[in-house]
């Protein structure tokens, strides 16, 4: 090989190499590495070039090696200044750790969930076991066994979700299955309570949703009466909403219990006196009770000359709406974190 063909490879090599590395793209160090393989490496281009020496005179061999170690020195050079402008770009990118950081989204507690805590919380200071029972259930569980008829308005499809309306498969319409379910297991005495959803179909407005939760108590035991359900009531409504407050007993009816009652609070927003959330009359219902019917205890295998008992409902939702002062049940389903955030 002539020492003006080394010359022509010396600077072909130069070019090309030149103008592949102009178009690694910064931060492409992968690339870059593969450059450098190529050209400056063991078996690389310019090493090839200086393997071709050996075919030259001593003198065109000293010519032709200066020109290649100026060519490696130039791409040496080259490498270097792409490597770091790849190392400056990592630094920039790097977190300054004198700064402080952003502080972690943390999680907080449902409202419903919140009240339903404070519930069971009251109630098993006061000896109430907590149970739980089947969403979907059958048309025994949710009415007959409760004493309730079938020309009863909520037996109507409008008002219940029929899973299967023909083998009478149902969701839920309230807690009170469970009452009943519990009984057929247990025998007296029994002090219980279950939380649970309970469906319904009605439409959804500022009080009312398909879906919504209830709260049920249960105590059986001889000798049991309205004094007691009154007592234990009013400690819970007390516990919930305050010592000041005053709860009303009226006479009202459920075909599971007898005698009935609807039980309400003097109202916490204009302390009994009379505004537009409890209608000028001071007063805000909060939830039915009543002593358990006698037929209800003849379906579950209880002897009602020898037991009796009261039980008592109310809906979650509803108690949040007077603790928290939230006006919309909606809020509760729409998953808005700032409604959650703001009772944490």
């Amino acid at each position: 090989m002539k020492l003006e063909e080394i010359k022509k490879k010396i600077k072909e090599v130069g070019e090309k190499a030149v103008k592949e590395i102009s178009t690694i793209s910064e931060g492409d160090t992968e690339k870059l590495e593969r450059w450098k393989v190529k050209y400056l490496g063991r078996k690389g281009a310019v090493n090839d070039l200086f393997t071709s020496l050996s075919l030259l005179s001593s003198e065109e061999r000293k010519e032709a090696g200066i020109q290649i170690n100026a060519l490696k020195n130039k791409l040496i050079s080259a490498y270097e200044e792409n490597k770091s402008k790849i190392e400056s770009k990592r630094e920039e990118k790097k977190v300054n750790l004198s700064f402080p950081g952003k502080p972690p989204e943390t999680g907080a507690f449902h409202p419903i969930t919140l009240i339903s805590r404070e519930i069971t919380t009251i109630f098993i200071k006061m000896g109430f076991g907590v149970v739980t029972g089947p969403e979907i259930e059958t048309d025994y569980y949710n009415f007959g066994a409760l004493n309730i008829p079938d020309e009863h308005p909520s037996k109507d499809v409008w008002d219940t979700f029929y899973i299967a309306e023909k083998e009478k498969i149902l969701l839920r319409t309230h807690t009170s299955p469970v009452q009943v379910r519990i009984m057929e297991k247990v025998s007296p005495p029994l002090r219980i309570i279950t939380i649970g959803k309970c469906f319904r179909r009605d439409d959804i407005d500022a009080t009312h949703s398909p879906v919504f939760h209830q709260i049920e108590g249960l105590m059986v035991d001889r000798g049991i009466n309205f004094s007691h359900l009154k007592g234990i009531l009013t400690h819970f409504i007390m516990e919930m909403f305050g010592n000041t407050v005053k709860v009303k007993f009226t006479p009202s009816f459920f075909p599971f219990t007898e005698p009935s009652a609807e039980v309400s609070m003097s109202c916490n927003i204009c302390k009994g006196i009379g505004c537009s959330t409890c209608h000028n009359t001071g007063y805000i219902e909060v939830l039915g009770c009543g002593m358990v019917h006698p037929q209800v205890f003849r379906n579950v295998g209880y002897n009602p000359d020898e037991f009796t008992g009261f039980a008592f409902g109310m809906g979650i939702e509803r108690l949040a709406i007077i603790k928290f002062g939230i006006t919309d049940i909606r809020y509760f389903f729409q998953n808005d974190t700032r409604v959650i955030k703001q009772f944490n």
